[in-house]
C-alpha cells in the first residue's frame, strides 16, 4: 500500500463519517418532531423534566430505532 491510497481511505471513512453523523443528527430531529405532531395532547419534554421514565423509554427508543435505520443506509 502506497501512502496515496492509505490517505484517500482515510479521506473516504473521514467523508463517510460526516455524512452520518449530519444524517443521524437530522434524522433524530424529523422523528422527534413528528413524534410530537402525532401526540399533540402529550407534552413529552415535560413528562420526562418530571422523572416519568416511561416516556424516557420512547423517546430513547426512537433515538435509537432512526440510528440503525441511518446506519445501515450510511453504511459504504
Amino acid at each position: 500500500m502506497t501512502l496515496e491510497t492509505i490517505i484517500t481511505a482515510y479521506a473516504i471513512t473521514f467523508g463517510w463519517a460526516i455524512v452520518g453523523s449530519v444524517s443521524m443528527g437530522i434524522g433524530i430531529v424529523i422523528a422527534l418532531k413528528l413524534f410530537n405532531l402525532s401526540t399533540p395532547r402529550i407534552d413529552e419534554w415535560d413528562l420526562i423534566s418530571k422523572g416519568n421514565i416511561a416516556m424516557a423509554i420512547v423517546l430513547s427508543s426512537i433515538v435509537i430505532a432512526v440510528g440503525l435505520v441511518i446506519a445501515s443506509a450510511v453504511q459504504p
